[in-house]
């Protein structure tokens, strides 16, 4: 009688790309993530007794513990082939638990790619279930369980109920309040700059020059403080005579970004495609686990996506340069494979971020993908493929021009190479720079075609956004690849704080709470505080320290610091502010306050409970209706998608997902839209107009 064999993994979708590969000898089934967790119901962990966890069943899992149980029993091996990382090896080490499997065994597989080589590689390699790796995800759970089920009854007391607390969200919420303070605090400071225009007969190319050096001295960005300067500067420069000094020729190169990790391709997802870091990691989990390929049947397109390695292998190297050297040639690889360094406190358990099969291109699976899906997978393949290849060269110039004891710089780019960059760039690029500069030698005289003194002032730092407050993160070493989009899920879910276009903005609720936490637990939300918390998690994982002492050493202090907080807090309540709108109340005429509810926020009088009348927020955008011109109010679907609707529906019915702008139809006035993006069109939505221009342009 054949043996047979159980695999259990996570995921249905990766279940069925598997059973794919490994055939009729094994049976693959899903455990659908978690089985096992801390009870919701009480805190769940015995802090008198080593910290020891009392886990429990988790509800609505019964029937899927039944499954495993009953294909366990009928087959000689099981295979646990959860996610390779510290989540997916403590649910192994559950499962094992549930099944009753011996530790000692090798059963536990990784699969870093969902590929034919991946799987065989995997389950040629089967391992005994790490518990280094489980012991730290234990530790991160329970100490995570410590701070929400201790410090947020605190914060029920204090300030709301409802509220919670978290080591690494409040952290994160701290950042964002942190920044929102320094915005406030800034004093913008006025400065000038000397801009000039030149050309250089025969020529009659423009170029511009901005002056860096006055007698001598340089000229910093507020080094010309006021306009009396800048005029005086002004008249010293208008009649005199400018000529060509100090002309640098040379080649620079560019190098291409590396492969992404979870951080990075997070950013680039929100700055290029307007992704949320939620729904990159949705679209990336279904990349990894298996989509369905025409001809190719379900075929996992990338490696894990939850890595903050930068290593790749010298098969996908390989890959890599084939592809290169077929479709660009072999000027389009670099003299040797490049190889990136990992971050020195980066887990390097995984790869980097790649297209499991390097030479399966966008265009060649696009007719497989839904639209998000493709727009990430090019996304990865194409910086992927592009860190494989040779370095951009430009011809750069640099000018120094002398006129009156004053210096004025010019600098110009020429593409000699294009390199990777014919594939993919992630440079900005410098305004500033002129593409490219008239042929000029030293002791040339130049002709003045403009001079001007421009007004400048310091600019704020600018809020987060999802990308930057990511990369704050993990910069300050806070959480790690799994953590970025739960974290950011949490504080805006829990509404401490909340979205203004792609800028994060703290709540009201938001700084009371960062305030009182700074107050009374200041450890908690101390950013050093919370990357040693991390290294300890890591030196868990590494075997180097004991889970317990790490629990025990954060435990003693934060138990004596929240008794400490209470008794300083005893018979004392923190009042959130409301916020007072410009709405008048249809009932009374007070201003309207906004509020926070068990659904979020609503518009409330603050004349309760006299008046007790209350209103959704609506918030109005440009425009008007095309079908009945009353007003344009933006709403959320479902699923959180932004689109726009009429304010008097439903007696109009009008919804588009084009965004509604100031600019009026040339034909019959209506309001236009934009659809796409900044490079989109602008289009009218009156029935039978169909009126439509790229934006910037002309008619069409």
């Amino acid at each position: 009688m054949a043996m047979s064999n159980l695999v259990i993994v996570e995921s249905p979708a990766k279940a069925k790309t598997i059973q794919k590969y490994l055939g009729k000898d094994y049976d693959v089934i899903a455990s659908m993530g978690h089985i096992r967790d801390l009870p919701k119901s009480k805190l769940g962990v015995d802090v008198e007794h080593g910290f020891q966890p009392q886990y429990t069943d988790m509800k609505g899992k019964e029937d899927v513990i039944k499954h495993l149980k009953e294909h366990a029993k009928k087959c000689d091996h099981v295979y646990l082939a959860t996610d390779p990382d510290r989540e997916g090896e403590a649910i192994s080490w559950h499962i094992a638990q549930i099944l009753g499997l011996n530790m000692n065994e090798n059963n536990r597989v990784e699969f870093n790619e969902i590929t034919r080589s991946g799987i065989q590689t995997g389950m040629s390699h089967p391992h005994k279930i790490d518990l280094d790796l489980v012991n730290a995800q234990q530790a991160r759970r329970i100490l995570d369980r410590l701070v929400g089920y201790k410090l947020s009854p605190f914060l029920w007391k204090k300030v709301r109920r409802g509220l919670s607390a978290g080591r690494v969200q409040s952290v994160a919420v701290r950042l964002v309040v942190d920044r929102e303070n320094e915005i406030r605090a800034f004093v913008p400071q006025e400065y000038w700059s000397i801009d000039a225009k030149f050309t250089a007969p025969p020529s009659r190319k423009v170029f511009a020059a901005k002056l860096v050096r006055v007698d001598g001295e340089k000229v910093d960005k507020t080094e010309i403080a006021k306009k009396e300067t800048a005029d005086a500067l002004l008249a010293r420069l208008q009649n005199a005579a400018y000529h060509v000094q100090n002309v640098k020729k040379r080649v620079t190169k560019r190098h291409p970004a590396p492969p992404f990790i979870t951080s990075t391709l997070q950013q680039d997802a929100s700055y290029r495609l307007g992704f949320q870091s939620k729904r990159t990691m949705k679209v990336a989990q279904e990349l990894y686990e298996g989509v369905e390929i025409e001809e190719m049947g379900a075929v996992g397109l990338i490696t894990y996506m939850r890595t903050d390695s930068l290593r790749i292998s010298a098969e996908a190297q390989k890959a890599a340069a084939d592809y290169v050297t077929a479709q660009y040639g072999s000027s389009y690889l670099p003299s040797e494979p490049r190889i990136y360094k990992t971050k020195k406190n980066a887990q390097d358990a995984h790869e980097a971020i790649r297209p499991s099969l390097p030479n399966l291109t966008p265009d060649r699976v696009k007719s497989s993908l839904t639209s998000d899906q493709y727009k990430l997978y090019k996304l990865i393949w194409e910086r992927f493929i592009a860190s494989q290849m040779a370095d951009a060269l430009m011809d750069t110039v640099s000018v120094e021009i002398e006129a009156d004891n004053c210096i004025f710089k010019a600098t110009g780019s020429t593409m000699k190479f294009d390199g990777f960059t014919v594939l993919y760039d992630e440079a900005k690029g410098d305004k500033s720079e002129n593409k490219n500069l008239p042929e000029l030698e030293n002791g040339m005289e130049v002709r003045l075609k403009s001079l001007e003194g421009n007004q400048h002032f310091t600019q704020a730092p600018p809020r987060y956004t999802e990308a930057t407050l990511i990369k704050a993160l993990e910069e300050n070493g806070i959480g790690r690849p799994s953590t970025y989009a739960p974290t950011i899920t949490t504080i805006t879910s829990h509404l401490y704080v909340e979205r203004e276009g792609k800028q994060l903005k703290p709540t009201v609720l938001g700084e009371v709470t960062t305030e009182l936490m700074k107050e009374h637990f200041p450890n908690i939300l101390d950013v050093k505080f919370t990357a040693e918390m991390e290294n300890s998690l890591d030196d868990v994982e590494r075997g180097k320290k004991s889970w317990v002492q790490t629990l025990d050493d954060f435990y003693g202090d934060f138990s004596k610091t929240l008794e400490t907080a209470e008794e300083k807090m005893e018979g004392k309540r923190v009042k959130v502010p409301d916020e007072e709108t410009d709405i008048v109340c249809d009932q009374c005429g007070r201003k309207m306050v906004i509020k926070i509810g068990k659904f979020g926020r609503f518009l409330a009088c603050p004349g309760f409970p006299e008046c007790k009348n209350t209103k959704k927020i609506v918030q109005e955008t440009a425009g008007a209706c095309p079908l009945c011109g009353k007003k344009i109010i933006l709403k959320k679907s479902k699923r959180g998608r932004s689109f726009y609707g009429c304010s008097a529906y439903p007696e109009c019915n009008f919804m588009t997902w084009n965004v509604p702008t100031e600019e009026k139809c040339p034909e019959c006035g209506s309001t236009l839209f934009q659809k796409g993006g900044k490079s989109g069109t602008l289009v009218c939505e009156k029935p039978n107009c169909g009126y439509s221009r790229p934006i910037g342009g002309g008619a069409s």
